[in-house]
This record gives structure tokens, sequence and C-alpha cells, in this order.
């Protein structure tokens, strides 16, 4: 029997998980009371998945697969529990094994995330994103996309490299010297392992709940997506040794489109710190955008 790992939390925010789309619309045009009382006269009607649903479904199926509760999905909301009866009537019309909730009456609910000893939040808020990264926590906005992978219940995330898995040091180099300093600056750090970026904590929980399967059976897949190529791949790959942490795929593309190699994989989330990047990639997959590092930073006039 092998031992149980620590439970992984992730956190979500009720407009990732649902499309709330109609009635964010009615708040910011009519207010919070006309809000509110669409809501209530509405509860009974099944909200219909968001951005972030199918990812969370498959993320709960890993529950019925070990027999136990080895994830755990916590809601945060701006709504009030008034208002958020009907997402919580909408997650068992959908039979999603939710039942810890944060609603914080218009408030950010980011501070909760701590408490509950989240690995990973996920939001159509980037300011709360932003402000769960400033706290340590692996966090993204979830992009409107409306792509998503129902073809099984395998898992499959995908990490773009520098600023989101890794630090955003070499970036920098790309950013202010160029491809060819870049380059040189990598060769000559190759076994220097970079330091971790916001997403390796995450990447680890999810080492460790791959491990309570066997690699036949495993319904978790990991993957790298990088514009890195060689000879800037070695220092990834020894980095990723040096953690102790094991990718089951990576794409190294010099610069390629990442589109279709995503849909090629399948992927049923991919996170990136370049919102150019996101754009591109939503089309094909469900994207996160994780505004950290140097291509995140405010633009100085």
């Amino acid at each position: 029997m092998k031992a149980v790992s620590e439970r992984l939390t992730v956190a979500i925010s009720s407009r990732a998980l649902f499309d709330l789309s109609e009635s964010h619309e009615v708040y910011e045009q009519q207010g919070v009371e006309a809000y509110r009382q669409y809501q209530i006269e509405r509860e009974d009607e099944p909200l219909a998945p968001g951005d972030a649903f199918n990812l969370v479904k498959k993320l709960l199926h890993i529950n019925t697969l070990l027999g136990r509760e080895q994830v755990e999905v916590i809601l945060l909301s701006r709504n009030t529990a008034d208002t958020g009866l009907r997402i919580f009537n909408s997650i068992e019309h959908h039979q999603l094994a939710i039942s810890k909730a944060a609603f914080c009456g218009g408030s950010s609910p980011y501070r909760y995330i701590s408490a509950f000893n989240s690995h990973l939040f996920l939001s159509t808020d980037g300011g709360d994103v932003r402000q769960a990264l400033e706290d340590g926590i692996a966090a993204a906005t979830i992009m409107p996309s409306g792509v998503a992978n129902t073809d099984d219940f395998k898992l499959r995330f995908a990490f773009d490299g520098d600023a989101v898995l890794f630090s955003d040091e070499a970036e920098k180099i790309y950013k202010a010297e160029g491809l060819e300093a870049f380059t040189k600056s990598e060769r000559k750090a190759a076994r220097d392992p970079l330091s971790g970026g916001p997403f390796k904590p995450f990447l680890a929980a999810l080492q460790q709940l791959q491990r309570e399967f066997t690699e036949d059976d495993c319904p978790i897949r990991t993957c790298l997506v990088t514009a890195r190529a060689a000879p800037a791949h070695e220092r990834v790959v020894r980095t990723l040794r040096a953690w102790d942490i094991k990718i089951d795929e990576s794409l190294f593309l010099g610069g390629a489109d990442k589109g279709a190699f995503l849909r090629a994989y399948n992927a049923d989330v991919f996170f990136d710190d370049q919102e150019g990047h996101c754009e591109s990639t939503r089309e094909h997959v469900a994207t996160g955008h994780v505004p950290h590092g140097v291509a995140n930073a405010p633009v100085k006039d």
C-alpha cells in the first residue's frame, strides 16, 4: 500500500467554473440589486459549464479512481451566500463533489486561498490572480476559450517554462539583450539549476499525486511546452533533474507557434506568462495566463 500524499487543493472562482456571463452583464449594466434579483429568480436554473469546468470535473474524478479524497476543489466567489445559492445548486446539478466555499460579498476572495492551503488558484479576475501570485501561490487567469477536451478522463497539464515553472532570470536576459545573449548565457549556465517559478510547487504536488498510481494507469500527464531550443534545452533538463521532478513530455519549439502542438498533445489546460501566447493558444485549448515575471512588468514611462 502506497503512503497517502498530501491532498491536492485547487481554489476556483465561480466565473471560471460556470458561465456567468449573462448575470455579470446584469451586474455591470444594472447594479448589485438587479443582479441579486436576477440570481434569486433563477436559482433553480443550472448554470452552464465555464472554461475551467472540465478541468475540475477531471480533477475530482481522480478521487473516484483512488477511492479516497486526494483532490479537493474549493469555490471562491465575490457573491454573497444569498446570490451564491444558484452556484451551489449548479454544483449539485452537475454532480461536482465541492462542499467548501467562501462567499465574500463583493470583496476579493484571494485572502482565503492560503487559509484553504491551496496549491493552485484559477480565476477570471486578473487582479485576484496577481495577489495570489504575490502570496506565493500558483495562479492563473482563465481566458475565454470555449474549447474543452472531453474525449476521456485523462488529465493533461501543459506548462510554459520561464516565469511559470522556472524563474524569469533567463527571460530577463532575452528581453534585455536578445536571443544570442540568452543562448550564450544559458550554454554557460547549463549545469546551474534555474530557480523555481510560481508553478514549481504545484508541479511537485501533481508529481506526488501521480505517484499514487502505477505508470500504466496514471490519469495525469504533464508536458513542458517552451520556446527554447538546443542548446538552451540542457539547463531545463538539468534543472528538473535537480528538483527530482519528472515531466512526461517536453516540447522544445524554438519559437514555433504552440497552439498546434498543444492540440496534438490534447491539453486540458496550458499555463503561460505571455498574454500574446495565451491569446493564440486559447483558440486551441483552455488557457491560463500567469501574470508573473518580466513579460508582465509595468511599462515605465
